[in-house]
């Protein structure tokens, strides 16, 4: 894709599911790309494999609950290939559970991740994306940015926020983009993180139609080129 090819781009959430497919999608098609996470055995794999496929990647180790982590991808990215044209916040997490679980410390890491992640994001691109007067943030938020499930209300809670704050940075800023993107069931690693035992089964039910994480890069790298 001629639009993509020479881009740099940071993707948080890298180390599996939508995050990995998109570095790998957007690398062939000639971006660099800067994958950041917490499992960094899984980076280095990814950046190995792009590499040695002919395209441009770095890893960093980052865990974006930690505003200093996301800043420090940034400005990593930004040293290595002198700028940051797209943000993609990937990084998510889903612990569901009914409410009447409980589950207040699953609900403060979905608050962390979800929602803080990618506001920590914004805040490390934003100043110098104003600056330049251009640049590109991709929101990964879900179907459940628009409607609730049951065992879903905090996991939907924080994606209406990604919702709310993409929406709200669009209105602001008419010199960069901002996409969402909400998708539904993909094959990923995030349902493994389900403590409560009929939410786990429901959700492998519903996996038994779910797309492929590669079908989310693809619309990824539409919405940049």
């Amino acid at each position: 894709m001629p639009d993509i090819e020479g881009k740099v781009v940071v993707i948080t959430g890298a180390s599996s599911g939508i995050g990995e497919a998109t570095a790998r999608q957007l690398a062939s098609s000639g971006a660099s790309v800067v994958v950041g996470a917490r499992r960094t055995e899984r980076l280095g794999t990814l950046v190995d494999d792009i590499t040695k496929g002919g395209g441009s990647a770095r890893f960093r180790a980052t865990d974006v609950t930690k505003r200093a982590d996301v800043q420090a991808l940034v400005d990593y990215a930004q040293a290595e290939f002198g700028r940051v044209d797209v943000l993609v916040n990937n990084a998510g997490a889903m612990p569901l559970s009914p409410l009447a679980a409980v589950n207040v410390e699953e609900w403060d890491r979905m608050i962390d991740v979800n929602i803080r992640g990618v506001l920590h994001g914004i805040a490390a691109v934003l100043p110098e994306m104003k600056a330049r007067g251009e640049g590109h943030i991709v929101n990964v938020a879900s179907i459940g940015a628009h409607v609730v499930v049951p065992t879903a209300a905090v996991y939907c809670a924080t994606k209406y926020a990604v919702w709310a704050l993409s929406e709200g940075l669009r209105q602001e800023n008419n010199d960069l983009r901002m996409t969402v993107i909400s998708p539904g069931v993909v094959e990923s690693e995030l349902a493994d993180t389900i403590s409560d035992a009929a939410t786990a089964e429901l959700i492998q039910d519903y996996r038994r139609i779910a797309i492929a994480p590669d079908s989310i890069a693809r619309a990824i790298a539409f919405a940049i080129a």
